[in-house]
């Protein structure tokens, strides 16, 4: 009888085995069917401005559209992570104002040397982010819910301590984050967003951390009995997009060299957009930094090609929409959303 038993166990655990290979299997086929098909949506985009809108070609125009989409970029990187991990994060737009703001008050305000005002402002951007997750965690809090009061309260905090002006100006060498140029070619944010996406993908891929992220996203409860301590995860994960929002604060404060309340609106659903376009999924536990990286440079892609065309902004929020509905769809073939 024991023998009998023991074989049925051992029957039962090679069917589970070969359920959660082939569910495996399963998720990296539609990844990568996900990735390429982006690819190819982008390469026909590019084929398609470059016939219809003017000095798209350029080098100029190509050149700025790389440094557009680097802003976009780095806090993608983060905001993958979040999504991966089941939750969502919209106050990166407001938050990436208040550390432009922050950083103006502090550097030209109150003279504070550069070098600690941009210390400042990074770890401020970890510190409020992370008590956000704690929040979330602590007191199960839904995701969207915690960081729309973080979307309203920063933007909110970063007009009132610039009276919704400008603070200018940052000194002249401050300008080479934003708007220098490596080799005289490179715009110097693209570097920084390549470097960004190379960190995350090693994380993602290489570490231990990494496959937190997707174990906590993918079954949470499975995750803490397997010994992941999920808080500890979630706080980690927002804290690290806290810090990428604060950091492209700094770059775009660079590129514009002032601090101002009043940018990046709406940035938060481009970069949700370009994130769910690139594979990762809204019910969590799958994503990839490179289709990342590829989503960020369609939706960039796009809104240079519509700006490019003369096509009004009312049209512009219009398309916009579209996308965000068309990158949920997508989501929801990937992987069906958990209710």
């Amino acid at each position: 009888m024991h023998n009998v038993a023991d074989a049925n166990d051992r029957a039962g655990e090679v069917d589970e085995g070969r359920a959660e290979e082939q569910a495996y299997v399963s998720r990296r086929i539609r990844s990568a069917i996900s990735r390429s098909g982006l690819l190819v949506g982008l390469v026909l985009l590019f084929v398609l401005l470059a016939a219809v809108a003017p000095n798209f070609l350029t080098s100029r125009n190509l050149l700025n559209v790389l440094r557009a989409v680097a802003f976009n970029g780095i806090i993608a990187c983060g905001m993958t992570f979040v999504i991966i991990s089941g939750d969502i994060d919209v106050s990166v737009g407001s938050a990436l104002a208040w550390a432009s703001s922050l950083l103006g008050v502090l550097a030209i305000r109150h003279e504070w040397p550069l070098l600690g005002a941009v210390i400042f402002v990074l770890l401020q951007g970890i510190v409020v982010h992370a008590l956000a997750g704690f929040v979330r965690v602590k007191w199960q809090v839904p995701a969207f819910v915690v960081t729309l009061a973080l979307f309203l309260s920063l933007r909110g905090a970063a007009r009132l301590i610039t009276n919704a002006y400008p603070i200018t100006p940052f000194p002249d060498s401050f300008n080479f984050w934003g708007g220098g140029y490596i080799a005289q070619v490179i715009p110097v944010p693209a570097v920084l967003m390549v470097v960004t996406v190379a960190i995350f993908y090693f994380l993602s891929t290489r570490t231990v951390f990494g496959r937190s992220v997707y174990s906590v996203g993918g079954n949470e409860e499975a995750a803490r009995l397997s010994g992941i301590d999920v808080w500890r995860t979630r706080i980690a994960i927002f804290a690290i997009n806290g810090l990428l929002a604060a950091f492209s604060g700094i770059v775009i404060s660079s590129r514009i060299m002032s601090g101002s309340s009043n940018i990046a609106e709406g940035l938060e659903f481009d970069i949700i957009a370009a994130v769910i376009i690139g594979g990762t999924s809204l019910a969590g536990g799958e994503g990839s930094m490179i289709g990342t990286l590829l989503g960020v440079l369609f939706i960039g892609l796009l809104n240079n090609g519509m700006i490019l065309l003369g096509i009004t902004p009312f049209a512009q929020e219009v398309v916009r929409g579209l996308i965000i509905l068309f990158a949920v769809l997508i989501s929801v073939w990937q992987k069906p959303i958990r209710r």
